[in-house]
């Protein structure tokens, strides 16, 4: 991973920082999306021929149960809960070729849906402890030897629990879309799992709000940087956008599930005073912080661009002018393909040393937030803060200027409207994760 102000490498295959590591193949966006029916070869950090059938490691283990008809948490008569390990029946396991990789598998298997959510989890996983410069545990890790990775294609949703990472499936239009094969999706829920044991849980009668939104926000932004790490994604999204990433485009549709349907869109423009009277789903809550982070995502590219020279200042100024007015896309993209034709290699440096600062800032600031009374204000001060540290403030400007534009700082988040739907991730702080 850069430290700032390093250059980027453009290699060939994703993660060749880890020579002897172990091969995964990776749909970087969902198979069913144009330009994405081919996975990508990546290489994770495990070494090569240390991973067990399963896939399985020391921290984690990946099965496809048959016969399980229940996902883990409550029990539908409220009676019990469902917890790890699964001690039933479960598919062959994904076997390493004669080298200790899992690249020969191929699409349409249960092997390769395992073998596909155990890579997305050691590949983000692998981000992420990079950006944190450590080891990021499991909460887990106080009560059980390892994390299960599991599929249930009967789930019609995909949740990161107490022990668990568990996946189901969208069946949109009556077809069969697996949540393992949705690198969204899984680095969604891994990302949880960071901010359960990084943050941990608060008391469940005095939790905000404001800490639902902020979990859901922090998920769809590992989701959105991991994406990045995928050259093949990156260049695509260049060549689609040439750097206006405000056009609808892979990075900023979150989670998608099917041709036409995708969970959430980080370049959104929801603001905190549309939930001045009131919250009702935490995703929705989470929209205007993830936004923000998008915004500043795109600032800090522009910076990176004006520091290579791929754009000049007028450019700049002119897109912070027109953000959220109807001119910008009739009259940036125009100025965009130019720039863009002009130098194609600098706007990549650009886009993966914002990605990197960006990625660096989150998982500084996720390590100085208190659980109690958490708030997006907080974040907002503590992100700032992270800048003042790194840069001396260079970026503080337009870090403020971006929570302001979404009334962060300025608005209070009213009360929770309605209770939250049975199968809310919030309700994982409720029933599934001890408080520490």
């Amino acid at each position: 991973m850069l430290g700032l102000g390093e250059k980027s490498d453009f290699d060939n295959v994703v993660g060749i920082k880890y020579m002897e590591g172990t091969r995964f193949r990776l749909f970087p966006q969902p198979y069913f999306i144009e330009n994405y029916a081919e996975p990508e070869t990546v290489l994770v950090s495990s070494p090569a021929g240390s991973l067990a059938p399963g896939p399985a490691d020391h921290r984690m283990y990946t099965i496809f149960p048959i016969g399980k008809t229940q996902a883990y948490g409550i029990s539908p008569d409220g009676s019990d809960v469902l917890a790890p390990p699964w001690g039933g029946v479960v598919e062959p396991p994904a076997m390493p070729d004669a080298d200790g990789n899992f690249d020969y598998l191929e699409p349409g298997t249960p092997q390769f849906e395992a073998a596909h959510l155990f890579g997305t989890v050691r590949f983000v996983l692998d981000i992420w402890e990079d950006y944190f410069g450590r080891e990021i545990p499991w909460q887990s890790d106080k009560t059980q030897d390892r994390m299960e990775l599991t599929i249930l294609p009967t789930l019609e949703n995909a949740y990161s629990g107490y022990g668990f990472l568990e996946m189901g499936a969208d069946r949109t239009d009556g077809k069969y879309y697996p949540f393992s094969l949705n690198f969204d999706v899984i680095a969604h829920e891994v990302g949880h799992a960071i901010i359960y044991s990084e943050i941990g849980v608060p008391d469940p009668e005095n939790v905000t709000g404001e800490y639902f939104g902020f979990h859901e926000s922090a998920a769809d932004l590992v989701a959105l940087i991991s994406s990045l790490h995928f050259n093949s994604l990156v260049d695509l999204l260049l060549e689609k956008t040439h750097g206006n990433l405000y056009m609808l485009n892979a990075i900023n549709r979150i989670g998608e599930l099917s041709e036409s349907k995708q969970i959430r869109i980080a370049a959104n423009d929801k603001r905190l005073s549309d939930f001045a009277k009131g919250w009702v789903k935490e995703h929705h809550l989470a929209q205007p912080l993830t936004g923000a982070f998008f915004d500043i995502l795109v600032d800090i590219f522009h910076e990176m661009l004006l520091d290579y020279g791929a754009i000049s200042s007028e450019l700049e100024d002119l897109s912070d002018q027109l953000l959220a007015t109807s001119d910008y896309a009739p009259v940036m993209q125009t100025l965009f393909d130019e720039a863009y034709a002009a130098n194609p290699d600098l706007f990549k440096r650009a886009l993966l040393d914002a990605r990197d600062i960006l990625g660096t800032y989150l998982a500084d600031t996720w390590q100085d937030i208190e659980k109690r009374d958490l708030n997006f204000v907080e974040v907002a001060d503590i992100f700032i803060a992270v800048d003042g540290r790194h840069t001396g403030g260079r970026f503080e400007r337009v870090i403020r200027g971006n929570f302001e534009m979404r009334d962060i700082g300025i608005v209070e988040v009213g009360p929770q409207l309605e209770p939250l739907d049975k199968d809310s991730h919030a309700n994982s702080v409720r029933t599934l994760t001890p408080i520490d």
